[in-house]
């Protein structure tokens, strides 16, 4: 993972403990100082670019795909990682020097490896042995640590473990819905809607995206309905996985039917920062669907995004077959999540496919066809 763009941590974070008469450092002064970093890179970053597509087979119906791709630590999550720092920060749970952990299959880790890395402070991602080896790869290059678990139902609990021993566990699973501002302050969905205001359909008919967390839908659910906006919102999930079923049947207990190898999505159970009445429709995706999806996106967008970007772009054509099928225009929005090299020795790589008995090529054929005819 390229990192010449990202900031080296500030010297007055990482390298002076102590004021100028040999003091130590108040901790809510380096709080101050370290929400002050955290602001000026977000004032930094530019916003993520919304790419337009329109598809031969859906007349009148406009695709947009918004590129998180592009942020600097590469995927959606670093909108997260900044937020879940913040709140860190402005709860008081992380402290001078203290280091910092969380259970992630990869994207997430990355991103908050990269906050870490500009904070100065250590940082351990606990991650399932079998996430994406170019994810491993990342975390470690920005200068974190990987604690790699075979079983990844127990991730979460390594992390608890870390904590236990003195890290600040920053949880994405237990706080993404509640760190994010869904109100404002720049979220994804008022990015979205900002971004849509002079396109021909400014209010889309759907915007789309899948549930790792939870927080991405909650926060696109309750900014619609804060504004007022009829766009309803679709989740994307793997075949059988935990939002999807306990969606359906309401039940927050509900476990996976399988495992998936979509990474980011699909989790095994229902998070609790899973909001379900803020969700429109659950579109599920098999898995062999979504990679046959991401290469195709690779086809019409000239780069490769990860499979949960395929899942997404699968559910964005059953919904524009449904409006085309009513006779109706509009647009669908969804997200492009994340780069999708890092997965070129996975999703990408037709040997490590053809090991877990997956073969896209049909799905391909199926798929390309449907956005011609």
């Amino acid at each position: 993972m390229a990192t010449s763009n990202i900031s080296r941590p500030v010297s007055a974070l990482s390298q002076t403990p102590a004021d100028g008469a040999g003091r130590p450092r108040e901790p809510r002064v380096w709080t101050e100082e370290a929400l002050e970093v955290l602001r000026r890179e977000a004032r930094r970053s530019a916003d993520t670019h919304l790419l337009h597509l329109q598809l031969p087979a859906f007349p009148g119906i406009d695709f947009y795909f918004k590129d998180e791709a592009a942020h600097p630590s590469g995927s959606l999550k670093h909108r997260l990682a900044r937020s879940l720092f913040l709140y860190a920060l402005c709860n008081g749970r992380l402290r001078p020097g203290q280091p910092v952990v969380d259970a992630s299959s990869g994207s997430t880790a990355i991103s908050e490896a990269w906050f870490a890395r500009l904070l100065g402070i250590p940082f351990t991602a606990v991650m399932p042995a079998c996430t994406a080896p170019r994810k491993v790869e990342a975390v470690e290059a920005l200068g974190g640590r990987c604690d790699l678990v075979e079983d990844p139902g127990e991730v979460q609990a390594r992390a608890q473990w870390h904590a236990s021993r003195g890290a600040c566990h920053l949880d994405q699973f237990g706080l993404a819905e509640r760190a994010t501002d869904w109100r404002g302050n720049n979220n994804i969905a008022e990015s979205i809607i900002g971004q849509l205001e002079h396109e021909q359909h400014p209010e889309p008919a759907w915007i789309v995206c899948g549930a790792g967390t939870g927080g991405t839908s909650a926060t696109i659910g309750r900014y619609l309905r804060y504004r007022g906006l009829h766009t309803q919102l679709c989740v994307a999930e793997p075949q059988g996985a935990g939002f999807a079923l306990g969606w359906r049947s309401g039940n927050r207990n509900a476990r996976a039917l399988q495992p998936t190898v979509i990474e980011g999505i699909g989790r095994p159970c229902v998070e609790p920062g899973f909001l379900f009445e803020v969700v429109d429709d659950v579109v599920e995706v098999p898995d062999v669907q979504s990679i046959a999806a991401a290469w195709l996106l690779e086809e019409l967008l000239g780069r490769r995004y990860g499979g949960s970007s395929g899942t997404n772009f699968v559910a964005c054509l059953q919904l524009a077959g449904r409006l085309r099928t009513w006779g109706k225009r509009g647009a669908i929005v969804t997200l492009l999540c994340d780069r999708g090299e890092r997965y070129e020795e996975t999703l990408f790589d037709r040997t490590w496919l053809e090991g877990r008995g997956l073969d896209p090529a049909p799905e391909l054929a199926r798929l390309r066809a449907s956005t011609t005819a």
